[in-house]
């Protein structure tokens, strides 16, 4: 009598890589959404250096919505829908093509409106803004720069200045583009010096600081400015 001989197919044990995807795959499942997340929908974005102060001091993380204005393909500038327009007074981050860096500025112009500025005295479509002096910083002066849809601080700085960048215009904002400013007006690189931003180049709107360090004293942090409004 022949012996009955079980001829099983061996079994074939996983791959290296495909061992290493199932043991790791909600690790990297997750780390796909938290990069989606960034890309699309919000973030957090460093303030470095002094332009937009007294709002905005170096060492900031603000939040940015990148959904405030327009839905965009991730990791592109491709619009898939309009949300809003940005408005006159908004802080947005910028990915500046001219400047080949991220600026964080605020919207001062609008498609449409004209601009003129006459050491730092901003007309707009014809209105001048009015100003109030808030405080004194040494030889610099904190003001209040006031339109009926715009009212914000901003910054003078006394003493040696590059005095041309206080005056410009008259300018018309073209369709599609926008003019922005940094509060400290007189330490901004801005639309003075990079002209118009087009609205392409909008990452997204700030409007709270998450958290802040204060670079000038061994990065402890500024717990007052935790989870504050900015305006």
């Amino acid at each position: 009598m022949n012996d009955l001989i079980d001829h099983k197919a061996p079994t074939r044990e996983p791959g290296r890589w495909s061992l290493f995807w199932r043991e790791n795959r909600q690790f990297f499942m997750l780390l796909g959404c938290i990069v989606f997340f960034k890309s699309a929908i919000a973030d957090l974005s460093s303030i470095s250096g002094g332009s937009m102060q007294p709002t905005l001091l170096d060492g900031d993380k603000v939040w940015v919505n990148k959904v405030a204005y327009d839905v965009k393909i991730p990791f592109t500038e491709i619009s898939l829908a309009e949300v809003s327009d940005p408005e006159r007074g908004d802080i947005i981050i910028i990915d500046s093509r001219e400047a080949a860096t991220r600026l964080v500025k605020r919207i001062v112009g609008v498609p449409g409106d004209t601009l003129y500025m006459q050491n730092n005295s901003l007309v707009i479509n014809g209105v001048p803004a009015s100003y109030e002096i808030l405080s004194r910083e040494g030889s610099a002066i904190i003001i209040q720069e006031e339109y009926p849809d715009m009212t914000h601080q901003a910054r003078l700085s006394g003493g040696f200045v590059d005095r041309s960048k206080r005056s410009f215009g008259p300018e018309v904002v073209p369709e599609g583009q926008y003019f922005v400013l940094g509060d400290n007006r007189d330490n901004s690189r801005d639309s003075r010096e990079y002209s118009f931003i087009s609205r392409e180049e909008i990452i997204g709107r700030s409007s709270s600081v998450v958290f802040s360090l204060d670079s000038s004293n061994n990065y402890l942090p500024r717990g007052s400015r935790f989870l504050s409004d900015v305006d």
